[in-house]
């Protein structure tokens, strides 16, 4: 199959522009390598350059290790081993067994002799994602799933293994965070790997098909952008007898602001994602509110935000997320061109366009086809030719981007203040400072008060830079 559209495109960026630049061109040959080292080149860099072009045994199996096996990386493991060519899984990673064994038992049941992870290649623990790496070596692919917390701890250590990555969203939760995971990205690309983002929605063909006709003019110019995920709340699972507060935190981790970057973040980031690649462009300020107003859960959860982001143009973007229960509910992307409307994304069963922006049936511009390919398994599928036929393919730098303007959003939700992209990548804070050398038996990065509650942002006293 075709690599999705956008992954690939050069859409002129300029400022916050958008543009697929990472793995532009094909990688040096071994030869060439060889013809331009001399006995001088630096053995580091022809090792990694090697490696990743060294992806299968001589039966060309690709080896595969799942970091974080619950259920989105239970589901990666079935995505990636049903991908064409021989696959294997050796290696997994949790800090729970109960979700290990689970997965394991789970992706077993499914795979047959596709899953060859014996007791002494299933690890446990904060350090486990590094034996994971380690045994499953260079040239393999490594599924990040943990919460977005951990994910540019994760995707550095894969990327200076010479692994190819596939991790799911949200790629981090702050913006140190991001400029952790925009670096592996060029350090990936210089090493020849092959990393995909989980930002499905990107290798949804309508959307793919939508975005085109944007594109091409079919609603005039891109004049609004809207992101919605309006549903019931999120769920909450009680601190267990015995339970550490950080085990509880991890366990509840879309909970808890240090490990999910927000509900907006988090659940938003999809439809975010969409809105900006519709525009073609990253947002360069946002302003917004949002706040706990009938959540009782004890956690770290707004329950509504409202955020208004503004693109280089001067154009805006909307993002809405609201987790209550018996209110209205919408979930997916509204654009408005100066001609007409589409609607799409994360949510939408019915991509289509439209004359006008009423959304009325007999206004039909344009709707897909059908019979699209699965996205989140053609996700694994670009991945997995890419390797096999060593071309470019590198989402990292879109889905950093992707991730900024969710953070972005928080910031100036939780704040109350209107923060410009450029203060917003460039802060140090840190949701959660020392994840590198975090152990089980580490305080959790936020502790409960006396009544058992957690910090809850305030706008207007909250400081996100």
């Amino acid at each position: 199959m075709g690599r999705a559209l956008g992954a690939e495109e050069a859409l002129g960026r300029k400022g916050f522009r958008m543009e697929a630049r990472e793995g532009r061109g094909r990688g040096a040959s071994r030869r060439e390598f060889f013809t331009a080292s001399g006995s001088a080149l630096a053995g580091a860099a022809l090792t990694g350059a090697i490696a990743a072009r060294s992806y299968a045994a001589e039966d060309n199996v690709i080896k595969v290790a799942l970091i974080g096996c619950g259920g989105r990386g239970t589901g990666a493991a079935h995505q990636a081993l049903s991908t064409k060519g021989p696959t294997r899984l050796v290696a997994m990673a949790d800090v729970f067994d109960h979700r290990l064994q689970g997965s394991f038992q789970n992706i077993s049941k499914a795979f047959g002799d596709k899953v060859d992870v014996p007791p002494e290649r299933r690890f446990l623990g904060f350090d486990a994602y590094k034996k994971a790496i380690d045994a499953l070596g260079a040239g393999g692919v490594v599924l990040l799933a943990t919460p977005p917390a951990f994910r540019p701890i994760h995707l550095e250590y894969a990327v200076a293994k010479g692994c190819h990555v596939f991790m799911e969203k949200s790629f981090a939760v702050d913006a140190p965070g991001i400029r952790r995971v925009l670096k592996a990205g060029q350090e990936a690309t210089k090493k020849g790997l092959k990393i995909v983002g989980g930002l499905n929605q990107r290798y949804h063909f309508p959307n793919q098909e939508a975005v085109k006709q944007l594109r091409d003019g079919a609603i005039g110019e891109v004049i609004s952008c809207w992101a919605y995920r309006m549903h019931g709340p999120v769920g909450f699972s009680p601190k267990r007898a015995g339970e550490s507060d950080l085990a509880h935190q991890i366990r509840n981790y879309s909970c808890f602001t240090w490990l999910n970057g927000s509900f907006l973040l988090d659940w938003l980031i999809h439809n975010l994602d969409v809105c900006c690649w519709a525009k073609g462009a990253w947002p360069v300020s946002a302003q917004g509110h949002g706040g706990r107003q009938v959540r009782s859960e004890p956690d770290m959860l707004f329950d509504h935000y409202a955020v208004e982001y503004t693109f280089p143009d001067g154009t805006r973007m909307v993002a809405q997320g609201r987790h209550q229960s018996n209110t209205w509910g919408f979930f997916g992307v509204v654009v408005h061109g100066a001609t007409g409307c589409a609607v799409l994304g994360e949510g939408i069963g019915a991509v289509r366009i439209y004359k006008g922006w009423k959304q009325a049936k007999e206004d039909i511009l344009w709707e897909p086809k059908g019979g699209y390919p699965n996205c989140y398994q053609h996700e694994h599928d670009v991945l997995f030719e890419a390797i096999r036929k060593d071309t470019p393919q590198n989402d990292t730098e879109r889905c950093a981007y992707a991730a900024m303007t969710g953070i972005l959003g928080r910031m100036a939700a939780e704040s109350g203040q209107l923060i410009t992209w450029e203060k917003a990548l460039a802060s140090n804070r840190e949701l959660a400072p020392g994840l590198d050398t975090m152990t089980m038996d580490s305080p959790a990065p936020v502790q409960p008060d006396a009544q058992g509650r957690y910090p809850v942002a305030k706008p207007g006293l909250t400081e996100v830079l």
